[in-house]
């Protein structure tokens, strides 16, 4: 099976399905959250942590990523929660090029919500979906 981080932002529309746990525990008084990811798919191991940090001046969160191995965190994705979704946007690099990354967090309830990650190689004109996922409190 292809490596699917290999096909980012290329138009391929394959799609590995992955099972794991994300552990999410809530630091400063809910101003702050770490959150740890493990999964295995059909392409292998993953594992991520993510550091979110509430700004209260700005009422904006940035979500800060780094994947096992990394030894770095990715340029954090800022955004907010309006209306019961949380929309959060950076600036990387993928393969040499520049990318506009949209993290979104949706369909919140008390035991799960949703999370999707695109990319934009044309500044947010078009977006290519790479990573859904659903998270089921247990």
């Amino acid at each position: 099976m292809e490596d699917p981080l290999k096909t980012l932002a290329t138009g391929s529309t394959t799609w590995v399905e992955y099972q794991g746990t994300t552990v999410v525990r809530k630091v400063w008084d809910g101003r702050a959250n770490l959150v740890e990811l493990v999964v295995d798919g059909p392409v292998g191991h993953f594992e991520g942590l993510s550091l979110r940090l509430y700004d209260p001046q700005s009422r904006q969160w940035s979500l800060n990523f780094s994947g096992l191995g990394s030894g770095s965190m990715s340029p954090p994705a800022i955004g907010r929660f309006t209306n019961g979704r949380g929309e959060f946007f950076n600036h990387e690099t993928l393969n040499g090029r520049a990318i506009l990354v949209r993290f979104v967090i949706s369909d919140i309830t008390s035991n799960s919500c949703r999370f999707e990650q695109s990319f934009s190689e044309d500044g947010g004109k078009t977006w290519e979906v790479n990573w859904i996922a659903v998270d089921t409190r247990i």
